[in-house]
């Protein structure tokens, strides 16, 4: 298992049709709507790095998303 977290951030206006596609998104284990530097955090559940790099891929794809940026959890 490999847990990303994903900050995203989306065109303005368009938070709830981005939300709708992101929940959608295998992998994506939760969504949440943000305030602040980014609109939205998604939690990324999968089964490797290659999975994660995938999902994100995936992510930017949507044409009214316009940046993300992704931390890899690690075991200590």
């Amino acid at each position: 298992m490999v847990i990303g977290v994903t900050m995203i951030t989306v065109i303005p206006g368009e938070e709830r049709a981005v939300y709708n596609v992101l929940t959608k998104i295998a992998g994506v284990r939760e969504v949440f709507h943000v305030f602040g530097e980014y609109d939205f955090i998604a939690i990324i559940d999968v089964g490797s790095l290659s999975e994660i790099n995938k999902t994100v891929d995936t992510i930017r794809e949507n044409d009214m998303v316009t940046s993300t940026k992704t931390i890899i959890g690690a075991e200590l």
